[in-house]
């Protein structure tokens, strides 16, 4: 069964054609027998030149209110009619700078993102922007046709479920990629350090590494952070313990005083011992 969008299209409180500043809204159905239209909000990708090399401006066209059910593949083909489409990005929200690294692996730097996103549709040609923009004036647009069906229901969690098997070969390949990169970065780095043991750095200073049979081991970074934890906690206690001068010599006065008390209450103590010939001292 299909997905309710008309509730998803209820919570975000938008209507087809009620847009804030600077967007415009563009009205999608999920399906034809779908009664109510959800509304899309596109506007001009704009940033300063150079600043997000993945969406150039000009040919960008930022999307939001980008429904669960509708992938990049979905956005691509809706916006098809307006030229074409080099790339979608698809993330969970806006971040500063607008930037967001590449997924470098297939098994370890997935993300699965969850409610409504934001998306990103790099065209070829910039006109293409302007007359995505231009669709508004059209009928609701539909992700979901009979020659591009969106999986829903059961069949999306079996593809789901199909998707996350994970085939040996190609993970073994991955990992042995990985760690064949990895030992060259090290030698790289240990040979770098090898060339510079000795020799003085701009101020002068040499560097010098524990060496020999027992060589001391790297610091791990949970042993870093407990490390400066106990130095910050000591710190602090110092800090607040005498603080001033007056309540160091203040805290003095009062062990003092406490000494003199303890003193004479064992001096009377002894008396009355004494005075009851219960006084036995050897």
């Amino acid at each position: 069964a299909p997905p309710r969008a008309d509730k998803m299209a209820a919570a975000t409180g938008r209507t087809a054609g009620a847009a804030p500043a600077g967007y415009t809204a563009l009205t999608v159905k999920f399906a034809e027998r779908q009664r109510s239209a959800h509304c899309l909000l596109v506007k001009e990708h704009q940033v300063r030149e150079g600043t997000d090399t993945e969406h150039p401006p000009r040919r960008t066209l930022f999307v939001l209110n980008v429904p669960p059910y509708c992938g990049p593949d979905s956005l691509s083909r809706l916006f098809s009619c307006c030229g074409d489409v080099q790339s979608v990005d698809i993330c969970g929200k806006r971040g500063l700078g607008e930037k967001k690294n590449k997924l470098t692996s297939k098994f370890f730097d997935q993300k699965t993102l969850k409610g409504f996103q934001v998306a990103y549709v790099v065209f070829r040609k910039p006109a293409a922007v302007q007359a995505a923009k231009a669709l508004s004036q059209k009928g609701p647009l539909l992700i979901s046709t009979e020659n591009h069906p969106v999986k829903t229901g059961i069949s999306k969690w079996i593809a789901s479920y199909e998707a996350s098997i994970v085939d040996p070969k190609e993970l073994k390949a991955e990992v042995d990629a990985y760690m064949q990169d990895y030992d060259k970065k090290m030698a790289e780095e240990e040979a770098k350090a090898a060339k510079e043991e000795g020799v003085p750095d701009e101020d002068g200073w040499v560097k010098v590494t524990r060496k020999g049979r027992r060589p001391g081991l790297p610091r791990t970074e949970a042993a870093n952070l407990r490390l400066l934890e106990k130095e910050k906690q000591k710190r602090a206690r110092k800090e607040l313990l005498n603080f001033y001068a007056w309540q160091h010599r203040e805290a003095k006065r009062e062990h003092i005083a406490q000494l003199r008390k303890k003193f004479e209450e064992d001096k009377q103590r002894i008396a009355l011992m004494r005075a009851q010939r219960k006084f036995r001292p050897y």
